[in-house]
């Protein structure tokens, strides 16, 4: 019979197929891209850490524009102005309208530099902080981090700005200006609005200024004898204060109170050019 004739039993089984080879270059790629992973990852850290420092110059740099030029903290160290502003507390100073010429208008709290002995007539400062921790202190209030606990400024309202007549008192026991009475509920309480007799006539340029706690602030009324009758220079104003910050309990906006804006900018009656505090009155 021919081969045609065999039977499929006599045929010889195929092969089984070889298994394909592992992927060896594909297993070295997933261990080079690992590698190169982990490299990048170092990278990225080693570059993080090398910002920080310089990340950490663009902050101070920036908080100390903002306390040179915008808002500064300042520390309340005296009772004169109670009870609107109290001993500890901290308020944030708006130093950027003067810059463009804004006015300070009657009714404003404002810092000011000492203009001279003022100082001496407040509360004494605080004390002292041990070594180490006054150092530390020292840089946060010069970059902005801290309010200032130590620099020669003074807060005071403003009563009466240049052209105004600022006199006490009327019938009624009132502080005027130009002639209209002041309302004045921020006058801490058990205070009369003054117990020294004046009558100033404000010079251009310069500002009239009383504490809230009339007993206790050696404001303008203390220097009357003085040259310019206790006014403080505008120049000398460093901003105007609008928030207490600190305490969150004690937190408030500092607004213009309303009675200020129904004094009239001219004199109703003319003024004295000069009057000092009576001699008979001690000032409280």
């Amino acid at each position: 019979m021919g081969s045609r004739g065999r039977s499929r039993r006599d045929r010889e089984p195929e092969p089984p197929p070889e298994p394909e080879p592992e992927p060896v270059a594909a297993e070295g790629g997933r261990a080079q891209r690992r590698k190169l992973a982990r490299r990048v990852r170092r990278r990225r850290r080693t570059r993080r850490a090398g910002e920080l420092p310089l990340l950490v110059v663009v902050a101070l740099c920036i908080a100390l524009v903002l306390k040179t030029f915008l808002v500064q903290a300042f520390f309340i160290p005296s009772g004169s102005m109670e009870q609107t502003i109290r001993i500890g507390d901290r308020v944030l100073v708006d130093k950027l309208t003067p810059w463009f010429g804004s006015d300070v208008r009657r009714g404003d709290v404002v810092v000011f530099k000492d203009p001279g002995g003022w100082l001496q007539g407040e509360a004494a400062r605080p004390a002292q902080d041990p070594v180490g921790v006054k150092q530390v202190k020292q840089a946060m209030t010069f970059i902005g981090l801290l309010p200032s606990a130590d620099e020669q400024d003074l807060i005071k309202r403003v009563i009466g700005v240049g052209g105004d007549t600022v006199a006490c008192c009327d019938g009624r026991g009132r502080v005027t200006v130009n002639g209209a009475p002041l309302d004045e509920p921020y006058v801490n309480a058990g205070n009369a609005p003054s117990e020294i007799r004046f009558e100033v006539r404000v010079p251009a340029g310069r500002l009239f200024v009383m504490g809230d706690h009339r007993a206790r602030s050696a404001d303008s009324r203390f220097h009357l004898d003085e040259a310019f009758e206790g006014t403080i220079d505008e120049n000398g104003v460093v901003g105007e204060a609008v928030v207490i910050a600190w305490p969150f309990g004690h937190w408030r906006r500092l607004e213009q109170p309303a009675t200020f804006r129904t004094v009239p900018d001219q004199a109703r009656r003319g003024g004295r050019d000069r009057r000092g505090r009576g001699r008979d009155t001690p000032f409280a």
